[in-house]
């Protein structure tokens, strides 16, 4: 990063990108002037079909209006940036990619009205719970309809017309059923189209619906660029998918979002708090061993690249999706050494944000765990190091003196924070003019998550000394002797010590589990990458829902004249959560400062928790205790659409670290959205597009696949060209009968994306069944040890074998990951099973099922090949016939036959007896009576029956013989040792005690 971007601060973030890249601008600008330049003529943005116009009513035609003037209503306020966004989306189907911040919202809540009516069928796709309860909070109900639950109900609900926000696996399968009518959807709207990969559930809906629909359109909005710098040619292959030509991009450096938000910039003040001695020593140290980590995992691994491994990178938030995508896929190649030591980075940007963020108390709790012995044994070796014995001893100062007596270091932005509130603020409010000077302050406090939203909370309601005191409870700190410093800021022991007991009553156990949670993740995560990465950020999130609120709402219990009073006399007290009360009924019954604390993101609205704040709050001042580059873009939208003077706009107050980890990891997201931006403009200038790449036309021949060709050519070459034109005429398009519940795996998608039809059938037995003779349960690695240690696997392969005569089955390994079984990487966590146990109770499975094959497939793509393989020239399977196997009233329709004239059981039981097979099982069945006429039979008898001597006898011997061990079978008197102790004392005795008698019988 160079000097000038490293001296650009948080404040002034449009004028850091405008600095970071001067000459980007008049490109994005110039690109955007051609795309207006060539769009087309104003289309008619109606709230019906353009199908129908010609039909509508002089009264419904006198209502049309143009894109142009439904954007000149009163009712709709976008800004200029937003009004370019509706016009590109409505007069051309495309993929629109934004910044953080730029949020599409209002762009999509005004396309969404505008077709919003009984005569139109728009269907939305791919978007979150939180997403949909807002559109459907701000659309007219009376055309937003909720997804039925029967297939009955959802067809009505179709010829209804209106809104739908459906999940796509009902979608997919009422498109394969044909229970909506296809051709008269007029479109669909797909959200977060960064995660649209071809194999994805909704590109496979997309794709149904282009095959039969050359009309309506498909509009895709996406707001994370970065996601589509990762791979090769992400964004033309995302587009190919979604069945898009346009592209419209919308970075915060374009020129029409600079003009539209400039003028209206608040007032912002960047507060630069100092680190402390001691947590500046430990950041350092920290990024010291981090460097020395980075250094020995790409001297180790020479071969591999490393590159997105830096001390950067580590100290990111995406840190474990960026390694992630780096080393899953060559996980099992990198030695145990490696692998430790992607742990310990993980570990020590726990203790990184922990120093930074947490107060010292917990911090100090966190960084205790990992000195243990047992932790010591099993990292990378860091421990050891002189760096990591300062960080140890810098944590502990932080909380005892030099006396060893508590008293705990208080956070650097604490004093910060309280001084605006006490201070600042009420000094401003008596400065301000108009009417705002006769309100109560109010003021909203960003932070990060959760567990800071909690801190701030207990630090204002209670003081620093207390907190940090029910914290040590909470940790299990060793308190001992407080300070005196620390006892007179407490006010008294006894008080103090008696609200940490208050406070700490009701949720011990879940507090407790705080910092052991990273500490637990990282001894057990070494065997799988993913398990790795994700488990400490699982647990830290399941904590974060028990313990901690998104919200809280706070206010002053004393005049905000009294700024002499001491900040840790607590001035401040707490009103419900948010999620009991109104805010704005609130606001209007209160006279008293009003401050709300709020993160970034919560569960129930996602990003836009912080507009909806906004929105209810109306605040006077912002407090960004952290630092997000989201959340500043949206109070520049905010404060744009108030177009207040500058007296009357809010005051924006920054509270960073200058020259730290948290500054550094702000400008490096800067600077990634904005090299991912460079690439999406430059791709977008080079790349060239199909004009059948919309699907409109035939010649997208993406969507088939034609096997006629094939088969007439290789049919001329055999058998002259009159036979070939009559086989290419007979064709039919192949089958595959697919269970429900296999829908929620890419292999469906895949199998249609090779010409397959699919039909989609409630089965009882198997997943696919490819013809009437041929049936596949397919097991992902995860499934299959699942289900060979609950001997799910064994009852599912009795019923394949029973009803089908060739039954597969499917081992299907992950695409990203190394096709083998071997390595503790791809066996399941939840399980303590061997790669010995997994391949001993497959060789038990093949033995005990003679007919079952074993398919090993590297991913979904080789397993839709295979299946279009399997099929070549067999016959069609019957989805009725399927869908009655296994079910009470199959009857005999099974394609095995006769088997179901007898019972089941009596007909695994003969399949297991030696000479028996499926040859000749049913001759027994018929003609062999009962099993004591079976063994009232002659060798001779036996041998007619299953018409073979050899058969014969062997069915004879294991009826009438006592059978011992050969030689080669045991070996040993270890052996027999084994033995006698399997099957108790003198189990060997009774087998030679039989033996004789049978050979006296035979004498």
């Amino acid at each position: 990063m160079s000097d000038s971007e490293a001296e650009a601060t948080v404040g002034k973030e449009a004028e850091v990108e405008a600095d970071v890249e001067p000459d980007v601008e008049p490109d994005v600008a110039a690109a955007a002037d051609a795309e207006t330049d060539a769009m087309p003529p104003s289309a008619p943005a109606t709230t019906a079909l353009p199908e129908s116009c010609d039909n509508l009513a002089d009264e419904d035609l006198a209502n049309l209006v143009t894109a142009e003037e439904y954007l000149m209503r009163k009712d709709v306020q976008l800004l200029e940036y937003e009004k370019q966004m509706f016009l590109d989306l409505v007069h051309a189907d495309g993929l629109l990619v934004s910044a953080k911040g730029l949020s599409y919202d209002r762009v999509l809540l005004n396309i969404l009205k505008v077709y919003s009516d009984a005569g139109n069928l728009l269907l939305v796709i791919n978007c979150a719970d939180w997403e949909e309860q807002f559109y459907k909070s701000k659309l007219d109900a009376k055309y937003v309809h909720e997804v039925a639950n029967t297939a009955t109900e959802r067809e009505r609900v179709y010829l209804e017309g209106g809104l739908q926000f459906i999940s796509t696996r009902i979608l997919v399968v009422d498109l394969l059923k044909q229970r909506i009518p296809i051709e008269l959807i007029t479109g669909i709207i797909v959200l977060r189209a960064h995660t649209i990969i071809e194999s994805c559930q909704e590109a496979f809906a997309l794709r149904l619906y282009r095959q039969r629909n050359k009309t309506g359109f498909i509009k895709a909005f996406s707001c994370s660029p970065e996601a589509f710098t990762i791979g090769y040619a992400h964004i033309e292959r995302t587009m190919r998918n979604l069945f898009v030509k346009q592209l419209y991009i919308w970075p915060r450096f374009h020129a029409t979002v600079r003009a539209a938000l400039h003028p209206w910039q608040a007032q912002t003040i960047e507060l630069h708090v100092p680190l402390s001695t001691r947590m500046c020593s430990i950041q350092t140290h920290i990024l010291d061993i981090m460097n020395f980590l980075v250094r020995e995992i790409k001297r180790i691994n020479r071969t591999v690249d490393m590159e997105a491994v830096t001390v950067e990178n580590c100290v990111t938030k995406k840190f474990h999706k960026i390694l992630q995508a780096q080393l899953d896929c060559i996980w099992h190649q990198l030695n145990s050494q490696t692998k430790l030591i992607v742990a310990d980075l993980k570990i020590l940007r726990s203790l990184m944000i922990s120093t930074m963020y947490h107060d010292s108390v917990s911090s100090y709790a966190l960084i205790k765990r990992y000195r243990g012995t047992e932790y010591a044994i099993s990292n990378s070796g860091w421990t050891l190091l002189d760096a990591a014995e300062q960080i140890f001893m810098l944590s502990k100062q932080r909380v005892y003196n030099a006396q060893n007596e508590f008293e705990p270091e208080a956070c650097p932005k604490w004093q910060a924070l309280s001084e605006l509130l006490t201070h600042d603020i009420p000094g401003d409010m008596q400065g301000r003019r108009g009417a705002d000077r006769l309100e109560p302050p109010k003021v909203l406090i960003l932070c990060q998550d959760a567990r800071t939203c909690y801190q701030l909370k207990q630090y204002l309601t209670q003081g620093s000394a207390r907190f940090l005191l029910q914290q040590a409870m909470r940790h299990e700190v060793l308190v001992g002797k407080l300070s005196d410093k620390f006892g007179q800021e407490s006010q008294t022991t006894a008080m103090a010590e008696a609200a940490a007991n208050t406070d700490a009553k009701p949720k011990p156990k879940p507090a407790t589990t705080v910092a052991a949670a990273q500490p637990a993740a990282a001894e057990t995560s070494v065997d799988e990458l993913a398990q790795l990465l994700n488990e400490a950020e699982d647990a830290e999130a399941q904590l974060q829902q028990q313990m901690f609120e998104e919200s809280y709402m706070l206010t002053m219990t004393q005049p905000m004249q009294a700024s002499d009073a001491d900040p840790n006399a607590s001035i401040f007290e707490i009103i419900p959560e948010l999620e009991q009360f109104d805010v704005s009924a609130a606001l209007a019954a209160k006279i008293q400062p009003c401050i709300c604390l709020q993160t970034f993101k919560t569960e129930r609205e996602g990003a836009m928790a912080v507009e909806h704040m906004l929105d209810q709050l109306q605040p006077h001042y912002v407090i960004m205790y952290n630092t997000n580059v989201t959340a500043i873009r949206q109070l520049e939208v905010f404060e744009a659409r108030r177009r207040r003077p500058p007296a009357e706009r809010m005051k924006i107050y920054f509270l960073i670290h200058a020259r730290t980890v948290e500054e550094q990891s702000y400008l490096t997201s800067l600077r990634r959205e904005k090299s991912a931006f460079e690439l999406i403009i430059d791709t977008k200038s080079k790349m060239v597009i199909p004009e059948y790449q919309d699907g409109k036309t035939d010649e997208a021949f993406v969507l088939y696949k034609c096997y006629d060709d094939e088969e007439s050519a290789n049919a001329k070459t055999r058998q002259g060209a009159a036979m070939g034109v009559a086989l290419s005429s007979a064709r039919v398009t192949p089958k595959v009968i697919v269970d429900m519940r296999e829908f929620r795996s890419d292999l469906p998608c895949l199998i249609h994306r090779r010409g397959l039809e699919v039909l989609p059938v409630t089965i009882t037995i198997g997943d696919y069944i490819l013809t009437p003779d041929v049936c596949v349960e397919r097991k992902s690695i995860s499934d299959l040890i699942g289900s060979l240690n609950s001997g799910r696997l064994y009852n599912q392969c009795v019923q394949m074998q029973r009803y089908y005569a060739k039954p597969i089955l499917l081992i299907e390994f992950d695409q990203n990951r190394p096709f083998h079984l071997q390595g503790k990487f791809m066996l399941s966590q939840q399980t303590t099973a061997t790669n010995a146990d997994i391949m001993q109770k497959l060789q038990l499975l093949t033995l005990h099922f003679p007919k079952l094959r074993l398919i090993w497939s590297p991913s979904p793509y080789a397993t839709a090949q295979l299946f279009e393989e399997l099929k070549l020239g067999k016959p069609e399977p019957d989805a009725q016939v399927a869908a009655a196997l296994g079910s009470d009233e199959s009857g005999g329709a099974a394609s095995a036959g006769d088997q179901l004239q007898y019972n089941s059981a009596i007909y695994d039981f003969l399949l297991r007896l030696p000479g028996i097979h499926t040859r000749n099982v049913h001759g027994v069945l018929r003609k062999g009576g009962s099993l004591r006429q079976l063994l009232q039979r002659s060798q001779t008898e036996l041998a007619e029956l299953l018409q073979s001597q050899e058969c014969g006898k062997l069915l004879w011997d294991i009826l009438h013989v006592a059978h011992l061990p050969e030689k080669d079978e045991v070996a040993g008197s270890s052996a027999l040792l084994t033995a006698s102790k399997q099957f108790g004392s003198g189990a060997h005795n009774r087998f030679r005690k039989a033996a004789g008698e049978a050979r006296r019988g035979r004498r």
